[in-house]
């Protein structure tokens, strides 16, 4: 008899169902999300024919957390169905929009039984794999959170501050450089950036990290910076600034968090991949006499002298 299984995800607990070939209830259960709900479902599982052999299969609506990468190391094939697939499916059953755990997982287990060759399990991917995964994962939000975050600069700035978006609208990445978020640490209102000095400027793109044409560049900005431009009542600018700080310390924490994903991403995809090293000094150069290596041949018309003959 062919059983499938439905879980419905959700934080604290899930929703299991079991159906067989005939969309037949086998059972349903609600289990928690720690050790003692995994074994519960495992149990469950066990009392419908699951076996080392012949696993049920598990169709559930999340790719992530503890309870899917437990299942996964089960060796039993894990669906991740999306949720808005879950939803069309329900729809054949039912025309409430009523949301039920318990209605859904009976849905996702109906799912594998009608059309699961139509549905990809999820690979058994290995340690590394899941790692690489993990992070390139946390890097796309951060980039997004990056994104984010500058257009809400950007679009805070055009209110009151054209001068760093002149300086900065024909340079690569714009606002999220470097040199122009260190510029608006130090000058958070233009009337601060007319103030700064090319020595200043010079400083502050070397924090930055710039290392080439600092000089030229400080007196460009510092030109830019000293044309006249519309101003905002001087209270106004003030309260601007600090919001533009706050932002600027929003926009450096997660560049940095970008950048430091970026290196964990990099680093588990070349672990294994050096080449070997030796501990202590290098391996001796193989000697004649060694018990290793055997003794060369000798030549017809070689000298016996190790150094030929020299009278």
């Amino acid at each position: 008899m062919a059983v499938t299984c439905g879980i419905d995800w959700a934080e604290d607990h899930h929703d299991v169902a079991l159906v067989d070939e005939g969309a037949q209830l086998l059972s349903k259960a609600r289990i928690t999300d720690d050790a003692a709900g995994l074994q519960d479902l495992l149990t469950l599982l066990a009392a419908h024919g699951d076996s080392p052999d012949d696993p049920v299969p598990i169709a559930i609506e999340t790719s992530r957390g503890l309870l899917v990468s437990c299942l996964r190391a089960t060796g039993r094939k894990v669906y991740a169905i999306n949720p808005m697939a879950v939803a069309r499916y329900r729809d054949r059953h039912s025309v409430s929009r009523k949301k039920s755990d318990h209605q859904d997982a009976v849905v996702l287990a109906n799912i594998l039984r009608t059309d699961r060759e139509l549905h990809r399990p999820m690979p058994a991917d290995s340690d590394q794999v899941t790692a690489i995964a993990v992070l390139a994962r946390a890097q796309q939000d951060a980039v997004w959170e990056r994104t984010r975050i500058h257009n809400r600069l950007r679009s805070h700035l055009r209110e009151y501050y054209p001068s760093i978006l002149e300086a900065f609208t024909d340079k690569r990445e714009g606002l999220i450089r470097r040199e122009a978020r260190a510029i608006l640490t130090d000058a958070p209102t233009p009337s601060e950036a007319a103030r700064l000095s090319p020595r200043q400027l010079k400083a502050a793109l070397q924090r930055a990290g710039r290392q080439r044409n600092i000089i030229a560049e400080a007196g460009r900005l510092h030109e830019v910076f000293r044309r006249t431009w519309l101003h905002q009542p001087a209270a106004a600018e003030t309260a601007m600034g600090r919001q533009t700080a706050a932002l600027i310390a929003q926009l450096n924490a997660v560049c940095q968090a970008c950048e430091d994903l970026a290196r964990g991403t990099e680093a588990p995809r070349h672990r294994g991949t050096e080449a070997p090293r030796h501990r202590g000094t290098l391996p001796r150069t193989p000697r004649r006499g060694d018990r290793h290596e055997l003794p060369r041949p000798e030549h017809p018309h070689r000298s016996p002298h190790p150094r030929g003959d020299r009278r």
